[in-house]
């Protein structure tokens, strides 16, 4: 690790920190891993975890890459006027002047496929149409939460009401009846599972009650979502895909025979919250950068900003992890702050004005709503640098 620091200090000691750099070695090595753990099985880049279109035309290069998992109607349609030709929004939406435009282009049409879970969703659709009469690309989405004594116990994240085939498979049929509608696809994100770390440091106990809790929701949901597929393609023979998966998941998931590809995103930057996953590995690949501008006493230093908490119940998992220089942790008393951010350790002694500290993010795309561009590390070396999302002037939510 010390290596890789004074790599990046040496490629970047032309550029004023804060700053955020992607470590292409380790992305594409990154890339290469979950290729291999899907099996065959093409790979769907989750793009909010990546938010830099550079980075996605890089691994849609790659083989074993194919389309895009989107997270708003108005990302799909600007990935999709950018020349993304398939791009699978993940969540339904109710931007009433993005359906509007996709529904009067053909070219937007056929990119962009849209998530349904209600029959209220296509009559938003249809009133927001304004005259364009282009059909309406669909997937449906599987609710993956694992239910037990009965559903008084959830386990699995709030999204989708369809659960069983038969609800799958009548929403499958409303959709079809309607003019103007196609059913090609179906999604199941099981974030229970691909999403909730198995090894957490220090706590045995609750790591085996994650890993066995998992394990019993991955062999329901395998046999639940195959009666599903069967169901729907008996409506829809002519399904074009069945997404699942995450990066926590890929193997995994990809070895259900119903499954035809698989979501991954974050197992490209490789965020901390992935040290916590017995089920893949990689190599950190998206840091930031913040400098020291202040030594206020012996074994501690402050560095500039750094308050970039991720997404998700509060915790202090969704804070940044100060990385390089090793040894280095936050005073309890003020934690990662707006403007600047203590940290104390023994290698703070050694640290300078002017000086890096290199932090990864605890989620991956996150980190592009802080920073304007990332710059991109091969070697000793930036090779080049790209703006994300909000470089470009896009901030989607």
């Amino acid at each position: 690790m010390s290596s890789d620091r004074a790599r990046y200090d040496r490629a970047t000691a032309h550029l004023d920190a804060p700053l955020a750099i992607v470590d292409l070695e380790a992305f594409d090595a990154n890339a290469d891993d979950l290729v291999r753990r899907a099996g065959g099985k093409p790979v769907r880049v989750a793009s909010k975890s990546v938010r830099c279109r550079a980075l996605l035309e890089r691994v849609l290069a790659r083989p074993g890459f194919a389309g895009i998992m989107s997270y708003t109607l108005a990302e799909s349609i600007w990935l999709a006027r950018a020349g993304f030709e398939d791009v699978l929004l993940a969540y339904p939406s109710v931007d009433r002047a993005a359906f509007a435009e996709l529904a009067g282009d053909a070219k937007l049409a056929a990119a962009v496929t849209v998530m349904v879970d209600d029959p209220a969703q296509l009559e938003l659709i249809d009133r927001a149409r304004d005259g364009g009469s282009e059909e309406i690309r669909v997937c449906l989405e599987l609710d993956t939460a694992l239910q037990l004594f009965g559903g008084r116990v959830r386990v699995g994240a709030r999204r989708s009401p369809l659960r069983e085939p038969a609800q799958l498979a009548e929403l499958a049929r409303v959709v079809s009846a309607r003019p103007g509608f196609r059913v090609v696809g179906l999604m199941a994100y099981e974030g229970h599972v691909a999403g909730v770390g198995d090894s957490l440091a220090g706590r045995p106990v609750r790591s085996r009650a994650i890993r066995l809790m998992q394990g019993a929701a991955r062999r329901e949901l395998a046999a639940r979502r195959a009666a599903v597929v069967r169901a729907v393609r008996e409506v829809v023979p002519d399904l074009e895909f069945v997404n699942g998966g995450g990066t926590g998941s890929v193997a995994e998931t990809a070895a259900e025979g119903a499954v035809t590809e698989i979501a991954a995103g974050s197992g490209l930057y490789l965020p901390r919250l992935f040290d916590n996953y017995t089920t893949f590995t990689g190599r950190p690949a998206a840091l930031f950068a913040q400098p020291v501008v202040r030594r206020p006493g012996v074994g501690v230093v402050t560095v500039l900003g750094g308050g970039y908490p991720a997404s998700g119940a509060a915790g202090a998992d969704r804070s940044p992890v100060p990385y390089l220089p090793q040894g280095l942790r936050y005073d309890p008393r003020e934690g990662a702050g707006e403007v600047q951010t203590p940290l104390l350790g023994s290698p703070a002694d050694d640290l300078l004005i002017g000086d890096r500290v290199w932090f990864r993010h605890a989620k991956a795309g996150e980190l592009c709503e802080r920073f304007d561009t990332l710059h991109f590390v091969e070697g000793d070396r930036v090779t080049a640098s790209a703006p994300t999302y909000r470089g470009e002037g896009k901030t989607f939510l």
